[in-house]
């Protein structure tokens, strides 16, 4: 069984991406499970919200799951394992593990050889991840930050939600803090950064390459939609365009929904999209240079308007 996981800053791109890959008649796939930071807690903190505060208490410190995560689970294995059974383990690395082989049975009973979970949040959980299912692959959506900023705010004025509250500076910190952790992983062999842009640019040559690195079969046509079910229309009606798995031209929103100072604030204090980008495209050419470059690009990438270098990723909970 092969184990993906499709993450990103919100809204850029991320349902696009697990549709399109969903298409594949070997995938399985489902609605986002918000399962590790369920169990683990703490996204503000880890999103660096300056008003965050830890839930955490030191029996969580001590490899404790949540409460709620636990919980979570146990919704899961009603829809997706009915039949298992016995007591919901307390350590949240075994929840980790029982929710893996979970998804290992969806997918087996549908008789497909792959699974893909996306929940954007699960960025924030990478190293906690790779602990349980040491095998697993991500994918890294990018987007632009001033269209990923944009694009938060037109879906919290569609449909008012926690998930999209907190203003444009909040969402300007939260998405420079994803490109560090996205260019922290660039040479990393288990995972493999996508910018959207390019996906809907050359559709076909970049869903060759991810469908490589995924080692999914060449020979099997793209499905005409996704085999599984994606996302709900219904409740998250700013997904509806993506959940198709065909990639599109979006319109810009950000000139109708910003102002001109609005919009000079965001392009000074957000991270240069474009030298990102360029370490994306040299890493996947495999230039011989790029393990010498790497880290210059990832560290210009990740300073910010005044010069400074931002703190690295902190782990947070236990191994």
């Amino acid at each position: 069984m092969r184990r993906i996981f499709v993450v990103g800053c919100p809204r850029s791109g991320t349902t696009l991406v697990q549709a399109m890959i969903a298409r594949h008649p070997d995938v399985f796939s489902l609605r986002e499970t918000y399962f590790f930071e369920s169990l683990l807690g703490d996204a503000q903190l880890r999103w660096g919200d300056r008003e965050a505060r830890s839930t955490r208490r030191w029996y969580h410190r001590a490899g404790m799951a949540q409460s709620w995560g636990r919980r979570r689970l146990h919704e899961l294995e009603r829809v997706h394992a009915p039949r298992r059974r016995g007591p919901m383990p307390r350590r949240w690395t075994a929840c980790a593990r029982r929710y893996s082989a979970m998804l290992d049975d969806a997918a087996g009973k549908q008789q497909r050889m792959h699974w893909v979970e996306k929940t954007p949040n699960h960025l924030l959980f990478l190293d906690e991840i790779a602990d349980c299912i040491p095998d697993a692959r991500f994918v890294h959506v990018l987007r632009n930050g001033v269209d990923v900023v944009a694009s938060v705010r037109d879906a919290d004025m569609r449909l008012e939600t926690r998930a999209f509250s907190g203003g444009m500076v909040r969402w300007a910190r939260r998405w420079n803090h994803a490109m560090e952790v996205h260019m922290a992983r660039l040479d990393n062999p288990h995972h493999y950064l996508l910018c959207i842009e390019d996906l809907i640019g050359n559709t076909e040559k970049e869903w060759e390459m991810l469908r490589d690195f995924l080692a999914l079969d060449p020979d099997e046509p793209l499905l005409a939609s996704p085999g599984c079910e994606i996302a709900d229309a219904q409740t998250e009606p700013w997904k509806t365009s993506a959940m198709t798995g065909i990639a599109k031209c979006v319109s810009d929103k950000s000139a109708a929904l910003f102002g001109m100072q609005s919009l000079a604030w965001l392009r000074k204090h957000l991270v240069n999209y474009e030298t990102i980008r360029g370490a994306v495209h040299e890493q996947h050419r495999g230039s011989p240079a790029k393990s010498g470059r790497r880290g210059e690009l990832g560290s210009a990438a990740v300073r910010g308007p005044d010069g400074k270098s931002r703190p690295a990723e902190r782990r947070l909970t236990p191994r």
